[in-house]
């Protein structure tokens, strides 16, 4: 079985707010080997408590909209963090270790262009193995270098138990699923493939440690067989040069929370409030499955 490189930075280095250039190799090695790779300890266990304890909070708001914002299933809820003060950290939205690691990889100007995540509630119901995007090119001899890598905030500690996000190293180097027919669903018989020399795993994650991973890494949200909700949430820091889409909306005067050399949000500030509730969208789920009065 794999076993997934984790880092944890040393007192020099959690002083600097920066990896030593050998571990920064080791970080930038795994994500171009496996796709993934977790820095731990290096988010503040007060950053996590606080938006563990809303979102939890916020859960009963999203289960009371009639539109669900569930994706595959009704035990994973896509779920945004409030946008707001004083619900915004530093560690979080403009984390230092996984800026350094994420600019190593895709370069100057890169991005952030998204601020949501997901939770995982009581459930049997996993989703089925997906990518949350492709190759470029379909049909290629080899694989082309990452455009976007996803920042995942576990807000508890995760393992199988309580719906830790299946991995499957190394499924970003596959030239063959492009993905490019907006199906992002991996096919059944490139599982079964795969599975003979490089099988799933589920990580056990601690809270105040983050998680990157390839976009194109073959992943699946899992039951949380507890009776907590497992929130967890993403940022994607994408290449310069890749379309930034619809800004992020946080609110005027938040502004120098963002500010960051190596890093640039793609945001908006807006004196309005921002419904953070209503924003999630469902993905890849029929209503009709699980219909409310």
């Amino acid at each position: 079985m794999s076993i997934l490189t984790t880092l944890c930075p040393d007192a020099e280095e959690r002083e600097q707010g920066r990896f030593r250039p050998e571990n920064l190799a080791l970080a930038v090695e795994a994500l171009n080997r496996d796709g993934v790779v977790i820095l731990e300890d290096v988010v503040s266990l007060a950053s996590v408590g606080a938006l563990r304890d809303k979102m939890t909070l916020d859960v009963t708001a999203l289960l009371a909209r009639k539109d669900r914002p569930f994706n595959w299933n009704s035990g994973n809820l896509q779920q945004n963090p409030p946008p707001f003060p004083p619900y915004l950290y530093r560690d979080i939205v403009v984390n230092d270790f996984a800026i350094q690691v994420t600019l190593a990889v895709l370069g100057r100007g890169q991005k952030n262009v998204m601020y949501s995540g997901n939770t995982a509630i009581k459930s049997t119901d996993r989703q089925p193995v997906h990518a949350d995007a492709g190759q470029l090119w379909p049909n290629q001899d080899s694989v082309h270098p990452a455009y976007g890598l996803v920042v995942n905030f576990p807000l508890v500690d995760v393992s199988a138990e309580n719906g830790s996000t299946e991995i499957w190293p190394g499924s970003h180097l596959d030239p063959t699923v492009a993905m490019s027919d907006g199906n992002i669903e991996v096919p059944e018989a490139k599982l079964e493939e795969r599975r003979q020399f490089s099988p799933p795993l589920q990580p056990v994650v601690k809270a105040g440690s983050l998680v990157i991973r390839d976009l194109r890494l073959w992943h699946a949200g899992m039951p949380n067989h507890t009776d907590v909700p497992r929130p967890m949430i993403a940022l994607i820091h994408h290449v310069g040069w890749w379309f930034s889409g619809t800004p992020l909306r946080f609110p005027r005067g938040t502004e120098n929370i963002f500010e960051h050399p190596d890093l640039y949000t793609a945001a908006e500030f807006v004196s309005e409030d921002i419904n953070y509730i209503d924003a999630p969208q469902s993905f890849g789920y029929a209503e009709a499955e699980d219909a409310q009065a």
